[in-house]
């Protein structure tokens, strides 16, 4: 949504939320300013159902952007799927479900993109890690750990983006054990750091999250990416298509 092309673009897309806690009312906020209509909003007083009153409210839109609770989740998808409607899914604490959602979107039409941190920054954030990662785990004398900071209504910990950087850096490390450290605590929107220790030094890498404003924008960004799109990928992955490109 940089670029004026992806503007233009953007200002077609119709959507609907599900969800109306803080990130439902950002994606909001962010899609009005791209000119992406939001056709309808689910909420735990009206949610989604895969009944002829959906198929009429959603008659006009391909996608939905689930920003709900985590035992929401799999009914969400199992009702976009019935639907024939593609998700994105930021909703985080679910994910010991995702061989389940796996099957429902493979016998579904439809295509679903979910992230443990849909901020672009943090995925690129990824992929910085993932090579210093490469890079210190060839010396014995550095250790890998992760610290992780939230608000004190952040239900998850350690959070669901702690625990990708903690299995990137697995990869590497092997048989090396790689802490994780949480905190919930104050207001706090989001910070991940990566430390590689040594008796001589310390090198930390780090992810502060200014506001939710960048989740939304990566949240809109996939569902413009999954409309041409079938099946089940991670944020992840759109990420490293848009590296490629």
């Amino acid at each position: 949504m940089a670029s004026n092309g992806n503007q233009t673009q953007s200002q077609s897309m119709k959507i609907a939320l599900i969800g109306s806690g803080k990130m439902g009312r950002m994606v909001e906020a962010v899609a009005q300013r791209h000119g992406v209509e939001i056709v309808f909003h689910f909420t735990r007083a009206h949610p989604l159902r895969a009944n002829d009153e959906a198929r009429h409210l959603l008659a006009e839109t391909t996608t939905l952007i689930d920003f709900s609770a985590p035992e929401a989740v799999l009914d969400n998808i199992r009702a976009a799927a019935a639907l024939s409607l593609n998700l994105i899914v930021g909703t985080t604490g679910w994910h010991n479900q995702l061989e389940e959602a796996k099957e429902i979107v493979a016998s579904s039409n439809m295509g679903l993109v979910y992230g443990s941190n849909f901020s672009l920054g943090v995925n690129l954030f990824y992929h910085i890690v993932e090579r210093a990662a490469q890079l210190f785990a060839k010396f014995d004398s550095y250790e890998a750990f992760v610290e992780e900071a939230h608000h004190k209504f952040k239900k998850d910990a350690p959070s669901g983006t702690a625990l990708i950087l903690q299995k990137l850096l697995a990869n590497e490390y092997r048989e090396r054990q790689i802490p994780v450290t949480s905190v919930r605590a104050g207001h706090i929107p989001g910070t991940h750091a990566v430390s590689f220790d040594s008796p001589v030094d310390t090198i930390r890498l780090e992810h502060v999250a200014r506001n939710r404003e960048g989740f939304a924008e990566g949240a809109l960004l996939a569902a413009k990416w999954i409309a041409e799109r079938k099946g089940f990928y991670e944020f992840r992955e759109v990420i490293r298509q848009g590296i490629a490109d």
